[in-house]
């Protein structure tokens, strides 16, 4: 297939488009690299089957690129606090405005829009675990907003795009995931502790610590991402993609303090608004309807994430 994936240069993006490539597909990358980075796809730019078009999506596109797509993948966004927060209005426009452009192509070219949503679209949620079905507990006015509504509205955007005009939709809710080629400045739980860890420093704990997270290793997600999308066209989701083992905060911290040999302190700071106090994907679906559950246990994704920040420095 000839697959467009946006946001190509990004964590997950990249991720997904070396696997594509690794599964004969030819693959139109397109990043503004306003978060994502070249040095994610250097590896690729000799690939015959790889095109790279530094483009914002939130412009719109289609007189830029040549032939017919069999499938978009809108993976365009900022995904890091730090990162969202710091351009929030962009963040929020990426996940409509350059969905929109994206399905208005795929209806161009009759094919299948794959959007990867969020668990952030269930916020700080009364439900645990939380299933697809369940709509969420989201502060549209709070400081996380751009990102949670942004995608929250993604998914609305498609499934009246698939009302109205009869689109090819699938959506998947993407929970925290980690591993080889974050940003080392990423900001998020697990690149922090390991480049505190990495550099004699202490590490942060927001809050008591005693919040939870279920991480999930890359290769495991890229993985469910590529089942999802070779699924009948019938299949829409939204399914959740997660690892279901929940820790704590202190827990993640003790582990990645074990495995980088590091005698760094604690340090407790004010938690963050809108921080949600536990996330744990139910993957009850994914496993009936893909097939697919994680198998890289968080003492092992974060051995061979620890050596790749090893290796930037």
């Amino acid at each position: 297939m000839k697959i467009l994936v946006t946001g190509g240069a990004g964590f997950l993006g990249s991720n997904l488009c070396r696997y594509l490539l690794n599964k004969e597909h030819e693959v139109l990358c397109i990043d503004d690299l306003s978060s994502g980075k070249k040095e994610n796809i250097a590896d690729l730019i000799k690939n015959p089957k790889f095109y790279y078009l530094k483009h914002d999506v939130i412009e719109p596109f289609e007189n830029k690129l040549k032939g017919k797509f069999d499938y978009i993948c809108h993976f365009a966004s900022r995904a890091s606090p730090p990162d969202y927060q710091a351009d929030p209005i962009h963040t929020l426009k990426t996940n409509v405005i350059g969905l929109d452009n994206c399905a208005k192509l795929a209806l161009k070219n009759n094919c299948v829009l794959f959007f990867s949503s969020t668990s952030e679209v269930y916020g700080d949620p009364e439900v645990h675990p939380q299933p697809e079905s369940y709509w969420g507990k989201v502060n549209s006015f709070g400081i996380r907003s751009c990102y949670d509504e942004g995608k929250r509205c993604g998914e609305a955007l498609l499934k009246s795009y698939q009302m109205q005009h009869n689109l090819k939709i699938k959506i998947i809710r993407i929970f925290n995931t980690y591993g080889p080629g974050m940003k080392a400045d990423d900001g998020r739980v697990v690149t922090n502790f390991i480049n505190q860890a990495l550099n004699g420093e202490a590490l942060t704990i927001f809050g008591n610590g005693k919040q939870t997270r279920s991480f999930c290793y890359v290769d495991d997600l890229i993985e469910g991402i590529y089942k999802m999308m070779m699924t009948p066209e019938s299949i829409t989701g939204p399914i959740n993609l997660g690892n279901p083992n929940e820790f704590t905060m202190l827990e993640l911290a003790t582990l990645v303090k074990e495995l980088t040999n590091t005698k760094g302190k604690l340090v407790y700071m004010p938690l963050p608004g809108d921080d949600p106090k536990q996330r744990s994907p139910d993957i009850t679906l994914a496993k009936k309807v893909l097939n697919w559950k994680p198998k890289v246990s968080l003492r092992d994704g974060l051995k061979k994430t620890i050596e790749y920040f090893k290796g930037l420095n």
